[in-house]
């Protein structure tokens, strides 16, 4: 089992809500609001007091469950859909899971997804 997690801009999750709906094989996600600092663009990616811009820095944090074999259509499809080839799209996170557990049901690894 795959936990992926996705740093977007917000303005891509109409896509990135698409592109997700779209594979039959996701049980579903979840995202939240976030703010971060990137890295600098001074001398070793130092950052510079005048790159500041609080509203430049907002971002969607999404996090998902999948198996194995589904992770590689999930990353590709968050890539495909928030991704505009400018600097600040995002990043993606892949950890393995050791176990998840469907608190209604009981249910656990690949079944409780």
């Amino acid at each position: 089992m795959k936990q992926i997690i996705a740093i977007v801009q917000p303005h891509r999750l109409d896509n990135i809500e698409q592109a997700l709906h779209g594979l039959a094989h996701l049980s579903g996600f979840t995202y939240f609001p976030a703010h971060g600092h990137s890295r600098g663009q001074g001398p070793h990616h130092a950052f510079v007091p005048n790159e500041w811009n609080p509203d430049a820095h907002e971002r969607l944090v999404l996090m998902m469950f999948c198996a194995d074999e589904h992770a590689q259509a999930v990353v590709e499809a968050i890539r495909a859909a928030a991704g505009t080839g400018n600097p600040g799209d995002g990043l993606i996170a892949v950890s393995e899971l050791a176990d998840v557990l469907r608190i209604r049901s009981g249910e656990r690894g690949d079944a409780a997804l």
